[in-house]
């Protein structure tokens, strides 16, 4: 005999993928990605598509919690989470940001690099479960950053800002060999930013920097 559902049951967690999805999901991809989010939407939302129109990431959170936990999805659907994203501070200037699979297992993590971030963007990506620096991101050019923040102030000038003003963040190792560029793009009314894949890397690693990418810009949303 059939129980029929309890209609006041928690609802169903959906499928989470093992390490192994992670590899799967980024096998195949075409460079560069586009990294895309609305930039008035009241929940924000974040996607990652391939040359050739394939959903890699996708992100949808409220505005408040942006910043404390990221849920990152295989697509639009959300019926398969990939990676989580939580920070060890509540919204703070020296927070660092914990990658994790669908497993709960550490990918890595990325932080501001102090200072540095005030005339140029700077990021430092981590491994996983140390303080070991796995990449390191700037941003190539800070006045454009300068340029950005004092005209974005003007009345109906700050409206074009985001079209005209095109900051590019660059990935290294340690021993600062490129591996990714992360380049923006005009565009009215969403975000749009253009990600090169510069150098071969293990798909840890290229996770990690897809997601450092995605908390890069999306700390950095307010510029424009």
């Amino acid at each position: 005999m059939n129980t029929p559902p309890n209609p006041y049951a928690a609802p169903t967690i959906p499928a989470i993928p093992g390490s192994d999805d992670i590899s799967r999901q980024l096998q195949g991809i075409q460079y560069p990605l586009t990294l895309s989010f609305k930039v008035l939407a009241l929940a924000s939302q974040a996607t990652v598509t391939d040359a050739g129109g394939r959903t890699i990431l996708f992100t949808r959170q409220k505005l408040l919690k942006f910043k404390e936990h990221v849920e990152i999805w295989t697509d639009k659907s959300q019926a398969t989470r990939l990676a989580d994203i939580r920070a060890n501070k509540v919204i703070d200037w020296s927070a660092r940001y914990q990658f994790t699979d669908a497993s709960a297992l550490p990918v890595g993590s990325v932080g501001r690099k102090g200072w540095r971030s005030l005339w140029k963007a700077h990021y430092e990506v981590f491994n996983p479960g140390d303080n070991s620096t796995d990449f390191s991101i700037h941003e190539e050019n800070g006045w454009i950053k300068v340029a950005d923040s004092i005209l974005g102030e003007i009345p109906i000038l700050g409206i074009f800002c985001g079209y005209f003003f095109h900051p590019s963040y660059l990935a290294s190792r340690a021993d600062g060999s490129a591996v990714m560029r992360m380049t923006k793009k005009p565009a009215f009314w969403e975000g749009r930013f253009q990600i090169e894949r510069l150098a071969a890397v293990d798909p840890r690693e290229e996770l990690n920097l897809l997601l450092s990418f995605l908390m890069l810009v999306l700390l950095e949303r307010r510029r424009g």
